[in-house]
């Protein structure tokens, strides 16, 4: 995609205030008196890990008390955003954090008071505050074997799980064959591979929607579970030849699970019941959103996407609760942009500024470990995303990493390879990745931050 510069004077003597006609409507920039900023002395950005919410502002901790019953956190672009820091940040002022959507595939790094570092997968972030009692509810894909190993590792460094954690009985089951077929897919598709995490998580959903899936329920009944496990294992044989199945397989794997329904016992619970009786009794509830919007399987960069839905309609039917009861939906957003796997990005860097946005913000993914691809923040897709969430408030993070840097870009519009304006997010990829992108330039001061990781 080819990039067009507007360039943004910030001398507050000679710049004047510009207007671009962008995506969906007119885009006024606001000048950015950078140079007043520096009479008054450096601004300072709180840092992590750990930080605390009383650092950024006095007035916080009121401003989060004012905070709907029902709040959700979600990401605003290809994710990695920072939500799982947020939702750990929070969720002392919650009595529960629930998870709706998606499966091992997100990765929320959290740290404790000592600084000690967790990377959770399907563990709620909330689990480092005593007091929460955390929810994987029924949109969620739960890999037993990776649950309970995240289960060990927290239990191991102190933190107590024990009838803090409850798994919804409607969440489909992801077993380890999920993860193979992944792959296969993905060599299946050659080039045109989606770049996935080989989580299992597309297939899940697949046996989920084409009603053949396994869910939490069934391992309370094992005498039916081994026939269902049979029919799963069967159909991935027949669709992938490179799949290899045997009857030994499903003996040792139905003898596994039988291990796994003992122990999973004590978490089961029906989520949506008990989600519905916390509102009626006024509890402050949490929502940690997987992924990102851009993501979405309906609403994102269709196929180039997750097989969920990590926006806000995705809280109601992952969780089992009303539209109605939603409060404030926060949106994080990145000051830059990052994408892990295949797929358009339209303000993608492709140079030595997106290798130092890469290693200054440490830009390497939490499940798979993959570099980040790196861009300017996306303003197109931002408003995109604001307009099918309807976020109550933004949460912008990592500015400090861009402090580095003499200036920076924002893409403000979208233009036709022929120059014509286009009004509102492709969902034509071709469309998307012909066209050009409209940049505006900010010159910036050095920022001085004190030690990095807002």
């Amino acid at each position: 995609m080819n990039i067009i510069s507007l360039r943004l004077d910030t001398n507050p003597l000679t710049a004047p205030r510009r207007a671009f006609n962008g995506a969906g409507g007119n885009c006024i920039s606001r000048r950015i008196d950078l140079h007043q900023r520096r009479k008054t002395g450096p601004i300072s950005c709180s840092a992590s890990p750990p930080v605390t919410v009383e650092q950024h502002t006095s007035d916080t901790p009121n401003r989060i008390g004012s905070l709907g019953h029902v709040s959700g956190v979600l990401g605003c672009q290809w994710g990695d955003e920072g939500k799982g820091k947020l939702v750990d940040i929070l969720a002392k002022h919650f009595d529960i954090v629930a998870r709706c959507q998606g499966g091992a595939n997100a990765g929320h790094t959290i740290y404790n008071s000592e600084g000690k570092k967790f990377a959770l997968h399907l563990v709620p972030s909330g689990i480092l505050n005593e007091e929460t009692t955390c929810v994987v509810g029924n949109g969620v894909v739960v890999h037993l074997p990776g649950f309970f190993k995240e289960i060990d590792g927290l239990e191991s460094n102190g933190v107590s799980c024990k009838g803090r954690i409850l798994v919804s009985d409607r969440a489909h089951l992801l077993f380890d064959f999920h993860q193979e077929v992944d792959g296969l897919r993905e060599v299946e598709l050659a080039k045109s591979f989606i770049g996935t995490t080989k989580r299992g998580i597309g297939p899940c959903y697949s046996s989920k929607v084409n009603r053949n899936g396994i869910r939490v329920s069934d391992l309370r009944h094992m005498d039916t579970f081994p026939q269902k496990l049979d029919l799963l294992l069967s159909d991935a044989a027949s669709r992938f030849k490179d799949f290899k199945y045997t009857s030994e397989m499903l003996r040792e794997e139905v003898e596994r699970y039988k291990r796994f329904a003992e122990r999973l016992e004590p978490f089961i619970c029906d989520t949506v019941h008990f989600m519905n009786e916390s509102i009626l009794q006024k509890k402050k509830i949490l929502v940690e959103g997987g992924q990102a919007t851009m993501l979405d399987i309906d609403f994102g960069t269709y196929p180039f996407v997750t097989s969920s839905s990590p926006s806000a309609g995705g809280i109601c039917t992952g969780l089992g609760i009303a539209p109605r009861a939603l409060g404030d939906i926060i949106g994080v957003v990145k000051a830059y942009t990052t994408r892990v796997g295949s797929g358009p990005f339209p303000t993608e860097l492709l140079d030595k500024t997106g290798d130092l946005l890469r290693f200054s913000g440490q830009e390497f993914g939490t499940t798979t470990g993959r570099p980040r691809r790196c861009g300017w923040l996306d303003i197109v897709a931002l408003k995109y995303v604001c307009q099918i969430n309807g976020f109550s408030s933004l949460n912008l993070t990592k500015l400090d990493v861009l402090s580095d840097l003499a200036e920076i870009q924002l893409g403000v519009s979208y233009k036709h390879s022929n120059g014509t304006p286009i009004n509102s997010f492709p969902a034509d990829l071709h469309v998307l990745e012909q066209s050009k992108v409209v940049t505006l330039t900010l010159f910036m001061l050095r920022v001085l931050c004190v030690s990095g990781g807002v």
